[in-house]
């Protein structure tokens, strides 16, 4: 028995146990009923290992080593409370009951309990103290890092000998992100083992320090396939050419053997395709012979991640029986494309999946992320609402659609379902964690986005200088930050301190955009001319911001340069024509507006914005006969305009409005207060400005009605009938505010003595009670 487990036969263990244990189950020894239990455990045949606990013997049962078997067989197969009832019973404790104890919390990722049962123990083993370390490891937070320390000052001197110890020592401190005392152990040790090796560089890997498992790989003069597979995942986290050419020379050089071994070829082809070397990848998977489904997993995400979703599906429908972290990636593809086609696809291999991976929240959040990004809608939630183990993913996936749909309102009622579905628990534990959390930058950067885009930047810069080591995002978030609340010359001073391997398309797009919404032109100029690589979205960010300083001959020789390589896009025509309207050249909207057609014919609908757009420049060059004109074509040909979606929040209670909404239970208050601004606007010499209305006025309609009826007016009235001392105001608005709107509410912030803060489609408007707006009137 004890030959068959060792060579992994478990089922045969468990045949020859059968056919002798019915008469012989009371003269087995302990040895044979622990390999009986050990190929269950291995099976994870719960029920067959309770059964072979209910034959045996009491006396047998109270043998310390079946009694550790059993313990461990209930741990792994996450019976954890047979296994505390057995161990609390036990009479006899033996260490490696400690040890199954312990091994079983963490399988069970009940890491707290690991720690609790490890602390009332009086004189730990070295493999108590091991199992510890990695209990920690697995928590990664600071007080886990806290315990690694003491437990490690106080353990003996002779277990800083073993070199097991050591190993998970040095993989807690990583995990737990103290690189520095993870290196100070390592280089104290004087004989280090390969374990050692790995250990540090998997933390160098987890940490973003590729470039140090590099350097540390060079010095290892035979590594092993383990080391081999973390050097292969450190270049592949690089991406670079100069990572590319180490990976070819070491797997050149690598023993023949090792090219048996399916997870060093796994992460030998996700370095290639993390490289950019895409034929590389696939000359290799080619000549394997005994492909698995991780490679296969390589393969895909390689194409993924190089813009060859059509290549992954393909190879997707080659896969006989592709397993749930296939068909995760396959949902993730889908999601990328966002077809029609790819629509259809998540449905048939949905419907085709084995029922009990509609168990996997996983599964379940990748597949709702593709019906979304597909936007089937409707298809996700009757999912999500049948999904009886609903993850906070899954949650956050439907959240994120209602929001991209100016859902606001039903993404806050899903939140607050989350508290009857018994999940509101979790979040609000994050929320009272955040101080220690705030180590995590992935948190860190979520509320420097949040609080920048709820005008907050003092708040967000705290955020971000509390940080000892902020990385690439948080510099990025910063600046957008700025850039977006009108802040431009703080975004280029921080942009100045940003570390140049942080450097990024993204980074300069959000540069660049505050240099736009700040009119810092000349800067944006000399930012743009030292882009080495200037892509389709750095190029739309320059033509918007040249446009914005009505910089009209440039922005289009930008275009005409742009094109004489690529297709055209309509986002650098939007931003140009966006600009002549603010500019009221209805000759040069006009002229756009040519070309658009042209060169995007296939495209109505899409080109809707840009006839209001036309429309509004003749209205304010005072052509209002082809401005109607425009207007009556749109309404002939059926096109939809955009509504106008304005949010607010009172009280702790959010409130949604339309344009011209009468659905508020309060409507005849709400515009009493619109028609008692209005008054004290015309007071204080407002004049309202017809040339921002995009359409014929109706019979019942004055230029005022129509223009106070705008979503971001009635939700600044109502909160004055709510509370008419108010003294800030802060209102989300979908679309971006019209003039005659930004007007009059740097007017309503004088006469009120209120500050008022609106976040539109572009940007965030500061208006003051001195009746200044942040954005200095250039938007």
């Amino acid at each position: 028995m004890k030959f068959l487990n060792d060579n992994k036969q478990f089922n045969k263990t468990l045949e020859l146990f059968d056919k002798h244990r019915k008469s012989k189950i009371q003269t087995f020894s302990s040895f044979t009923i622990t390999q009986a239990l050990k190929a269950c455990t291995h099976l994870g045949d719960l029920q067959r290992g309770k059964n072979i606990h209910h034959l045996i013997s009491t006396h047998i049962k109270e043998d310390v080593y079946i009694s550790t078997s059993l313990i461990h067989l209930y741990m792994q197969c996450g019976d954890v409370q047979h296994a505390e009832l057995l161990f609390d019973k036990s009479t006899d404790r033996v260490l490696p009951m400690y040890g199954a104890m312990m091994k079983g919390y963490l399988r069970n990722n009940m890491t707290d309990k690991a720690i609790d049962f490890f602390n009332k123990i009086e004189n730990p083993h070295e493999i108590l103290v091991n199992l510890l370390f990695n209990t920690c490891a697995q928590i990664k937070t600071t007080d886990a890092l806290s315990l690694v320390k003491k437990v490690s000052k106080e353990m003996p001197k002779s277990f800083h000998s073993n070199p097991y110890i050591l190993s998970s020592l040095l993989d807690a401190f990583m995990k737990c992100k103290d690189v520095k005392h993870a290196e100070l152990l390592f280089d104290q040790c004087t004989s280090k083992v390969l374990p050692m090796y790995g250990a540090i560089m998997k933390g160098y890997i987890e940490n973003n320090q590729a470039n140090n498992a590099i350097d540390l790989f060079n010095k290892i003069e035979t590594p092993n396939k383990i080391l081999i597979n973390l050097l292969f995942n450190a270049c592949a986290q690089l991406g670079t050419n100069e990572a590319l050419g180490l990976v070819k020379k070491v797997s050149q050089e690598m023993p023949k053997s090792f090219y048996s071994d399916l997870y060093i070829l796994s992460s030998l082809l996700d370095a290639f395709m993390k490289c950019k070397d895409v034929k590389h990848a696939e000359l290799l998977f080619n000549k394997c012979t005994n492909k698995d489904l991780p490679m296969y997993g390589a393969m895909m995400k390689g194409y993924i991640e190089n813009n060859q979703a059509n290549k992954a599906i393909d190879l997707f429908n080659k896969i006989e029986k592709p397993d749930e972290f296939i068909l995760s990636i396959l949902f993730n593809i889908c999601a990328q494309l966002g077809t029609n086609e790819a629509l259809s696809l998540v449905k048939k291999v949905s419907q085709e999946m084995p029922k009990s991976f509609h168990s996997n929240p996983y599964i379940l959040s990748s597949l709702l992320d593709a019906l979304i990004k597909c936007e089937d809608v409707k298809h996700a939630e009757l999912l999500f609402n049948k999904s009886t183990n609903k993850d906070l993913p899954m949650y956050g996936a439907i959240m994120n659609a209602y929001n991209k749909e100016d859902k606001s309102l039903k993404a806050l009622n899903l939140f607050n379902q989350m508290k009857i579905d018994g999940d509101y628990s979790i979040c609000e534990s994050i929320v009272k964690d955040i101080p220690d959390v705030l180590l995590n930058n992935e948190i860190e950067n979520a509320l420097i986005d949040m609080w920048g885009k709820c005008g907050c930047t003092d708040k967000a810069k705290e955020v971000f200088e509390k940080n000892p080591k902020p990385d690439q995002v948080a510099y990025t978030t910063m600046i957008n930050s700025y850039g977006l609340n009108g802040m431009g010359v703080q975004a280029l001073e921080l942009n100045r301190k940003m570390p140049e391997e942080f450097i990024n398309e993204v980074t300069y797009i959000c540069v660049l955009n505050a240099c736009s919404h700040s009119g810092l032109i000349e800067e944006a100029r000399s930012i743009f001319k030292n882009i080495p690589t200037k892509t389709e979205r750095i190029n739309g960010t320059m033509i918007d911001c040249l446009s914005r300083g009505s910089y009209f001959e440039e922005a289009e020789e930008l275009i005409d340069e742009y094109e004489r390589f690529d297709l055209p896009v309509l986002t650098m025509y939007m931003a140009l024509l966006s600009g002549a309207r603010n500019a009221n050249n209805s000759e040069l909207s006009q002229n756009i507006y040519d070309r658009m057609r042209k060169s995007f014919p296939d495209i109505k609908n899409s080109l809707t914005p840009a006839a209001v757009l036309l429309a509004n420049a003749y209205t304010s060059s005072g052509d209002i006969d082809t401005a109607s004109n425009i207007r009556n074509e749109l309404n002939r040909s059926g096109a939809k305009k955009k509504i106008g979606l304005s949010w607010t929040v009172i009280n702790g209670h959010a409130f949604e409005f339309r344009a011209h909404d009468q659905s508020h239970p309060r409507s005849t208050e709400i515009y009493a207060e619109i028609k008692k601004i209005s008054k004290q606007l015309i007071q204080h010499g407002h004049q309202y400005d017809s040339s921002w209305i995009t359409r014929p006025l109706n019979d019942d309609e004055t230029v005022e009605s129509v223009l106070c009826g705008h979503s971001e007016r009635l939700a600044i009235a109502w909160n004055f009938v709510q509370n008419p001392n108010a003294t800030q105001i802060q209102v989300t608005n979908n679309l971006r505010v019209c003039g005659d709107c930004h007007r009059a509410i740097k007017l309503i912030a004088a006469i009120r003595q209120c500050e008022i803060i609106v976040r539109d489609a572009n940007r965030i408007h500061h208006f003051s009670t001195n009746g200044q707006c942040s954005c200095n009137d250039y938007f």
